[in-house]
């Protein structure tokens, strides 16, 4: 694998992930700290996200289908990147755009919008990461590369983390209005996805020369491609309660700062500080992944996971304790995250040896389908808790009891927890793809001509 592809890969997905970060983790925080949305109406859109981001998360296998038939001149995936990045800012832009929000007519409008926009950003997202596999069949070439990749998507997912409430505060004062602040930021996160999503379209090389070519896929054979892959099927099932409870602890951040913390500047700091200490740990994750088996880096990650958790749930209100707890939480989160992604990069090749078909983009179509699931639970989790808590109707942190808090916090550490937990265990009884096996599959699929 060329350095060429390395960067113009891993580049490519900076501002994706600041787009997509502005809306899975601060849209409901627009909704209620900006727009201050009552409870009936948050109850109405919360539960709208909620329902549609399950039901959509199940379109995006047929995306994969319609990419994975894709034969063009520009390869299979890049005409979907394009159109589905162009088609989500524009839906991105109307979702936070200062409209009115009153009322039945501002419900539906969102959520015609939020469909568009779940539907598009899966396309763009279903086509980039099936590049990845496209680009190298070795494993250390792909653990490099998945690395690489995951620092520019952290990078651009703590840009927004780390700057959405001192830049919004600047640019609300300057122009006299919060609501226009945030549209303002989100036309600057449009030209920096469609900006770094032209690296890639540009700057990465596809070589389909070492796969052989495949009849088109048919709804039959996606049937069979998900469920006749039993490691692709564990894989996904563990990533889904890992995105489950990652979602739903970063979904909370500003609303603990704001309301437990009872200081919302300290949620940048804070930021600063998880983000240094992620990327950190994905620069030295080919290293780490040299010296360890990949189970044993999985339990490594786990075990911070699960001691961060406990840490911070009974952390007081200070930030050495809470700063503590972040790091370790967000160290072993970002191994998992890179982890996640080199299994699912595995089961394509694991697939084409058991059930005879390659399939990148139907099995890179579950990785939407479990953000959005994962999204949509944790969407369910933070509306639900908001309204019970009495989060949503205070004005500031005074007016919250300490059972509000007590709820917050619950819903923030302790569900996350046990759902990351209960994923490891699928892991560890289910999957079984390790480098013996892989080598073996390799040289197999080589020898049957499946792979030159």
């Amino acid at each position: 694998m060329n350095k060429r592809n390395k960067y113009c890969f891993g580049l490519g997905t900076v501002g994706r992930d600041m787009f997509y970060t502005l809306e899975s983790m601060y849209l409901l925080t627009y909704l209620t700290e900006v727009r201050h949305l009552d409870d009936a109406m948050l109850a109405a859109v919360g539960g709208l996200l909620t329902v549609l981001r399950i039901l959509d998360a199940f379109n995006d296998p047929i995306t994969g289908i319609l990419i994975d038939n894709t034969r063009s001149r520009w390869g299979k995936f890049k005409p979907w990147m394009l159109s589905g990045s162009i088609v989500a800012c524009a839906c991105l832009l109307l979702m936070f755009a200062p409209l009115p929000a009153a009322g039945l007519s501002y419900v539906v409008l969102f959520g015609i919008c939020y469909v568009l926009w779940d539907i598009s950003f899966g396309v763009d997202d279903i086509a980039y990461w099936s590049l990845l596999p496209a680009l190298s069949t070795d494993q250390a070439q792909r653990e490099k590369l998945g690395a690489f990749a995951r620092i520019c998507a952290n990078i651009g997912m703590y840009i927004i983390v780390v700057g959405v409430i001192p830049i919004t505060g600047a640019i609300g004062e300057a122009v006299g209005s919060e609501q226009k602040a945030w549209f303002i930021l989100a036309i600057a996160v449009c030209v920096m996805m469609l900006a770094t999503q032209l690296i890639t379209l540009v700057g990465v090389q596809e070589d389909r020369s070492h796969y052989k070519d495949e009849e088109r896929t048919t709804l039959r054979d996606f049937v069979r491609v998900i469920f006749g892959n039993d490691q692709l099927l564990w894989t996904t099932i563990s990533m889904i309660l890992f995105m489950v409870g990652y979602s739903t602890t970063t979904s909370f951040g500003t609303y603990f700062f704001i309301y437990a913390y009872g200081d919302e500047d300290m949620y940048s700091i804070f930021a600063v500080v998880l983000g240094v200490s992620q990327l950190t740990a994905l620069l030295l994750f080919p290293k780490f992944a040299a010296k360890f088996s990949r189970k044993k880096l999985y339990s490594i990650a786990t075990i911070l996971v699960v001691v961060g958790y406990i840490v911070f749930f009974f952390a007081p209100m200070h930030m050495l304790p809470i700063g503590v707890a972040g790091v370790l939480l967000f160290i072993g989160q970002a191994f998992i995250q890179t982890l996640m992604l080199m299994f699912l990069a595995d089961t394509i090749e694991y697939g084409q040896w058991k059930l005879g078909r390659r399939n990148e983009s139907i099995t890179f179509s579950v990785q939407p389908l479990i953000n959005k699931l994962g999204s949509a639970i944790a969407t369910g989790v933070v509306t639900v808790t908001l309204i019970i808590s009495g989060i949503n109707q205070a004005a500031d942190a005074s007016q919250v009891t300490e059972q509000g808090l007590l709820i917050m916090k619950m819903a923030m550490m302790i569900f996350p927890l046990i759902a990351i937990v209960i994923g490891y265990v699928i892991y560890l009884k289910k999957y079984k793809i390790d480098a013996k096996l892989y080598q073996r599959i390799i040289g197999e699929l080589t020898a049957r001509g499946d792979l030159k």
